[in-house]
């Protein structure tokens, strides 16, 4: 990873060398390295912990809240219907999907390259629910770090059997619950509800899905933890990429804090040649993902302000000004410069607003029908007996919405008739539905061999679409 201050003063400690030749979890044989993190406490903890329970709390209520009788969230891929904010959305709505997608992509780059894992410490769900569900658990039931680690490495005793089984038996059910509601966000509340109250049998593929989650969250946060930030997901090292000296991370004031040295009462330390950091390793000792921040910014940090808590605490004990680790960008502690809303960020904001802005438009012009009438290729026009000029045409069309919608179709532009081969048009919610039609107009309305005409698809009195086709004539 980058931004590493290159006239940092460094230990000369083997690990302070080669921090960066692999991940903190994983030791120099290639084994998992189980981390052990103190409880944190401090002001931003607890921001933090009220900002996390108000996402779960979201979270657990979303597949039951409905707006106009859609769920606020919904990614049905079996019946490929996905809702979001009530609003239904089908795979004809393909063209909205990748700029809704290219926006969120353009927004977290705009995001991290202003101020870095924001999201990964305070509403990212690995985060979140490993941090202040799972691990608040654990403290609760296991106790802090120095007793987990005593725990884990004594002989097996009634004591310790009780506690591993009850924290487990406690992981397991806030996983199956966590599952629950995940497969509710994909076949919605109703249906979770009928598998929950009706046989197991009518629901076999249900209930394994429920399970799969649950096992899956499971041994996730039981096991994996820190790993599937570390190890799985790629916006760690995404930061490279993205981050730049004027990027807001959670940084050690290297200017300040060097040289580290251990406290000594009344000492004056910048005139013993020593800096603010007193090496006490608090900042080690809270880091979930079991880095030492001040080696500078590192693809492991997941921003969760732990060690900002932790250094604070121990500057005020021994009388030191707050803010060693803090919210900064290397330009700010290296040249003392503050954040400026740079050429980058600018081109990336002017970026986000048109793709949000053609998003918006084609939302806001999205129609209830997306049909589509294409002339039978390879046929002529047929002459009527009474003299009018027909042509055969495909319509394809599908209801996007959530209620039956009857059609019919009427010519817009000319005077003539469409008539649609079999069964009047009546398609049910997200059906698509295929047929043949008629149009037939008088020579009069021709304007040679080819004439423009709108077709307008109606339901009832109320315009769902123009449909624009040619129709084929005689010289």
């Amino acid at each position: 990873m980058a931004l590493q201050p290159a006239h940092i003063k460094r230990d000369t400690k083997a690990q302070d060398a080669n921090f960066r030749d692999r991940i903190s979890t994983v030791d120099q044989q290639g084994k998992r390295v189980w981390v052990y993190p103190k409880k944190p406490k401090g002001k931003l903890t607890r921001w933090r912990q009220r900002v996390a329970y108000a996402l779960v709390a979201l979270l657990l209520a979303g597949p039951f809240i409905h707006i106009g009788g859609e769920p606020l969230l919904m990614i049905n891929l079996v019946e490929r219907r996905f809702v979001f904010l009530g609003q239904t959305f089908w795979p004809q709505d393909f063209l909205i999907f990748v700029l809704g997608f290219l926006a969120f992509i353009v927004f977290v780059a705009l995001f991290t390259v202003a101020f870095g894992r924001l999201f990964c410490g305070w509403a990212c769900p690995q985060t979140v629910f490993m941090e202040h569900v799972f691990r608040r658990i654990e403290y609760f039931i296991e106790g802090d770090w120095k007793q987990q680690m005593a725990l884990n490495k004594g002989p097996w005793t009634a004591d310790k059997a009780l506690k591993k089984t009850a924290k487990h038996l406690v992981f397991f059910g806030i996983s199956f619950l966590i599952g629950n509601i995940f497969l509710a966000y994909i076949i919605g509340s109703g249906e979770l509800l009928d598998i929950i109250r009706e046989p197991a049998s009518q629901h076999l593929g249900g209930l394994t899905a429920m399970f799969l989650f649950s096992g899956a969250f499971y041994g996730n946060f039981a096991f994996f933890r820190e790993q599937a930030c570390t190890t799985v997901c790629p916006y760690g090292r995404l930061q490279g990429v993205l981050l730049d000296r004027k990027s807001i991370v959670i940084a050690y004031d290297h200017v300040r804090g060097e040289q580290r040295a251990k406290f000594r009462k009344g000492e004056v330390r910048h005139e013993a040649g020593k800096g603010d950091c007193i090496d006490c390793r608090a900042c080690v000792h809270v880091c979930p993902t079991g880095i030492d921040i001040r080696n500078g910014t590192q693809l492991e940090c997941v921003n969760c302000t732990a060690c900002i808590d932790a250094c604070d605490h121990m500057m005020e004990s021994v009388g030191l000004p707050t803010g060693l680790i803090r919210y900064a960008s290397e330009t700010e502690i290296a040249d003392k410069k503050p954040f400026t809303f740079n050429l980058r960020l600018k081109a990336y904001s002017a970026v986000l607003v048109a793709i949000i802005g053609v998003l918006a438009t084609l939302i806001l012009m999205r129609s209830d029908v997306d049909s589509t009438l294409l002339r039978r290729p390879g046929m002529l026009f047929q002459k009527q007996a009474d003299g009018r000029i027909s042509n055969l045409y495909a319509l394809k069309a599908v209801n996007k919405t959530q209620r039956t919608l009857p059609l019919r179709l009427e010519l817009m532009n000319l005077d003539g008739e469409i008539k649609v081969i079999g069964k009047a048009l009546e398609l049910a919610p997200g059906e698509l539905a295929q047929t043949e039609v008629f149009i037939i107009l008088p020579k009069d309305q021709l304007a040679g061999i080819k004439t423009k005409v709108v077709v307008g698809i109606y339901s009832g009195d109320k315009l769902l679409e123009k449909v624009k086709t040619s129709f084929m004539g005689p010289m």
